[in-house]
């Protein structure tokens, strides 16, 4: 089983990724942890811009980060294939350009909040994202997201 994800691993990842230009957004759960939800998670999920330039940056940051990604894996990245896991790093990352239930990184980049310089996708499009994938896992986690979204409302506009 791989290690939990930790505030580092992210903090990695967004300052390799600014150093080389890379247009990404964090999500899933570990983006909602980075807003402030009380959970674990045991993977970093990056929503990164599916264009030509920005792939090639992606995998250099990742090289630079240690990844040792295989000549398939990398073919993956430099394409934007919809889903990418990979494990061959210091940590495990899920690289998904096609996220399900956001219409386009344009989108979700308006409406993204910076934690701490990060880019985070709004808590809404990590719901909207885990309802539309439909997992069980995510079945099961959509409750308290909702009510962490509420607290979060409720706190903002005391």
């Amino acid at each position: 089983m791989a290690a939990t994800f930790d505030y580092r691993q992210a903090r990695e990842l967004a300052d390799a990724f600014e150093k080389r230009g890379v247009r990404y957004l964090f999500l899933g759960k570990g983006g909602a942890i980075l807003l402030g939800f009380p959970d674990t998670t045991q993977d970093v999920d990056v929503f990164p811009a599916k264009t030509p330039d920005n792939c090639r940056a992606l995998v250099d940051a990742l090289k630079h980060l240690g990844f040792s990604l295989s000549s398939g894996e990398e073919a993956e990245v430099a394409r934007g294939k919809d889903f990418v896991q990979l494990r061959g790093g210091p940590f495990d990352v899920d690289l998904v350009f096609a996220p399900d239930g956001i219409e386009s990184f344009e989108e979700a980049a308006r409406r993204a909040q910076v934690v701490a310089g990060m880019r985070v996708c709004h808590l809404d499009d990590i719901i909207r994202s885990k309802e539309a994938s439909n997992r069980v896992k995510d079945r099961e986690t959509l409750p308290r997201l909702r009510a962490f979204r509420d607290w979060l409302s409720r706190r903002s506009s005391d």
